[in-house]
C-alpha cells in the first residue's frame, strides 16, 4: 500500500498524501514513545517517502536510527547506523539551521559515531559535539537536552588524565578547556528544566563523583534510579549508576 502511494505521490495523482503523512508521523511518535525503535523508524521512513525534506521527520529518523545503535549486534553495523543517523541530521539541519533539536541532533550523532571511530576522528569529533551543543544553547536558552549533552562533554573531557590531555595536545591540538564546575552546573540546570527525566539526574551523580562530591552523587543517582524509565538509553544508564554505587559502598 505504502509504495502504491509512493508512487501516485511522484505521479501527483494521490489526494490528501499530506494526511496520511501525518497520521504515519504520529503513529511512528506513539512507538517512538513505546521504545519500539524499529517500528518508529519504519513509519518515519514511510512518511519520508510520503513527504519528502521535511525537516522534523528527518529529525526523527535521524534519532531512529541513533537509538538503533544500541540494539545492532556489532560494532561495524553500531557505526554504519550512526553514521546513517548523522546523514538524515545534517539533512535537518539544512532544512531547519535554527532549530534547536536538530542541531543538538547531530551533536548526539557525533558522540555515537566517534565511539567507533578512529583518534584523530574521535577527537574532531569532540570538538564538533561542543559547538553543536553549544549552537543548541544559544538557539534555546532553556533547552535542557543541550545543558545536559554540554554537561556530560564537560565531565569525560575533564576525567582524561593529564597524560592523555598532554598527548591530544602534542599529536592532535589539544581539545577545548573543560572543567566538572562547568558540568555540574550545566547539568544541575537540565534537572531543574526537567526534573522527571533520568538521565538528567544520573549525569549529575557523575558529574559530582568526578568532582569528589560523593553525597552528592549518591543522592543524584537515588533521585535517577527512583524515577520511570522512558527513554531508550536509561535502563543503560540506570545500571552504570547502580555500578557507580556500588564501588562507593564497596570502598567506603
Amino acid at each position: 500500500m505504502l509504495r502504491l502511494l509512493f508512487i501516485f505521490a511522484c505521479l501527483g495523482l494521490a489526494p490528501g498524501l499530506a494526511a496520511i503523512a501525518e497520521d504515519l508521523v504520529k503513529q511512528g511518535l506513539a512507538a517512538e514513545a513505546r521504545l519500539e525503535t524499529g517500528e518508529a523508524l519504519r513509519l518515519f521512513l514511510a512518511a519520508d517517502r510520503l513527504k519528502p525534506e521535511d525537516a522534523f521527520i528527518l529529525q526523527k529518523i535521524a534519532r531512529q536510527y541513533s537509538d538503533s545503535v544500541v540494539d545492532a549486534p556489532d560494532p561495524e553495523e553500531k557505526k554504519r547506523l550512526a553514521q546513517t543517523a548523522l546523514d538524515f541530521a545534517l539533512r535537518a539541519v539544512q532544512l531547519e539551521p535554527d532549530n534547536p533539536e536538530n542541531v543538538l541532533s547531530l551533536a548526539v550523532c557525533h558522540g555515537k559515531l566517534a565511539v567507533y571511530s578512529d583518534t584523530r576522528t574521535k577527537i574532531e569529533y569532540s570538538r564538533l559535539i561542543k559547538e553543536d551543543a553549544e549552537r543548541a544553547l544559544a538557539l534555546d536558552p532553556q533547552y535542557d537536552w543541550a545543558h545536559h549533552v554540554l554537561g556530560r562533554w564537560h565531565y569525560e573531557v575533564a576525567s582524561l588524565g593529564s597524560a592523555t590531555r598532554l598527548f591530544v595536545r602534542l599529536v592532535y591540538g589539544g581539545l577545548p578547556a573543560a572543567s566538572n564546575a562547568a558540568a555540574i552546573s550545566h547539568l544541575e540546570r537540565a534537572v531543574a528544566l526537567a526534573p522527571q527525566t533520568v538521565a538528567h539526574h544520573l549525569e549529575l551523580g557523575f558529574a559530582y563523583l568526578e568532582a569528589g562530591r560523593k553525597p552528592d552523587a549518591r543522592a543524584a543517582f537515588e533521585r535517577g534510579l527512583a524515577l520511570p524509565s522512558k527513554e531508550k538509553h536509561d535502563e543503560d544508564a540506570k545500571a552504570r549508576a547502580r555500578r557507580a554505587l556500588g564501588r562507593m559502598a564497596a570502598s567506603a
